[in-house]
């Protein structure tokens, strides 16, 4: 039994060792345990925090609410509270509304990451509003689901000034809570839209052609690549290539296969 009750430990700090290289924490230090402080038997719940910042949340709290379905919505809560009215980088002076959290079924099964929010979603605090929504949403019915049956969020929570692309150093800042966000609905899927969404996600440098097509493992979840609807209104002619991309998650997730997608 302590053998379990080690290997669950360990698994418990490589976790939290994680978690707060997410948020750019990488210096330790040991408290010193006094001799008469009695033995702890140790599981996920009981792991004492041993570095405390203003935006935690710890991680052990958050398996366990990825864990219990009723919980979710509550862990999401928590991070957007963490979240706050964001100062952390440059965004917050370049004209952004507002923060676009993320939406959706905190229990989805799949879960759709894009790159930054637009002027349409900066306005209503939604992500995927705009155009670009319209027709997200149209791909997902065309998998046979709704939108509210999926959760959506970006690799960034303000908009760009004039959309442009986010700067790596904005990705590497803002990405930690989206991190927190994937641990907590612990989807089956992940489809990251645009070059942006993979290459942050997957930290690679590739082109699409070579990173569509196939499975990645990420953090334990299933990550796909397709195009970014805002692309695919640039240059429709890609739309059978997204489908083709679709058809492999709908597979992975055992959804029906209709003959064709919906317009």
């Amino acid at each position: 039994m302590t053998d379990v009750l080690d290997a669950q430990v360990r698994r418990a700090l490589q976790d939290r060792i994680r978690y707060y290289n997410d948020l750019g924490i990488y210096d330790f230090y040991r408290r010193p345990v006094e001799k008469t402080e009695p033995v702890v038997t140790a599981t996920l719940s009981t792991i004492p925090d041993q570095t405390e910042t203003p935006t935690e949340m710890p991680r052990t709290r958050m398996a366990a609410t990825s864990e219990n379905p009723s919980d979710r919505v509550s862990a999401l809560r928590l991070i957007r509270e963490d979240i706050g009215d964001c100062t952390r980088c440059r965004l917050h002076k370049q004209g952004r509304k507002q923060i676009v959290f993320g939406v959706g079924n905190p229990n989805a099964e799949l879960m759709f990451i894009g790159e930054a929010p637009g002027a349409d979603e900066d306005e209503k605090g939604e992500p995927f509003v705009g155009r670009a929504g319209q027709l997200l949403t149209n791909m997902i019915k065309a998998m046979g689901l709704r939108r509210e049956d999926v959760y959506i969020a970006n690799i960034i929570k303000c908009r760009p000034p004039g959309n442009r692309t986010p700067e790596r150093d904005e990705c590497e800042t803002c990405s930690p809570f989206l991190m927190r966000q994937i641990q907590v609905i612990s989807p089956k899927a992940i489809v990251a839209l645009g070059a942006v969404a993979a290459k942050t996600l997957l930290a690679v440098n590739a082109p699409m052609s070579e990173l569509r097509g196939h499975w990645y493992d990420f953090r334990g979840t299933k990550l796909a690549v397709t195009y970014h609807p805002a692309f695919l209104l640039r240059d429709p002619r890609q739309k059978k290539e997204t489908w083709k991309d679709l058809q492999m998650v709908m597979r992975e997730l055992g959804l029906p296969m209709p003959e064709r997608p919906q317009e």
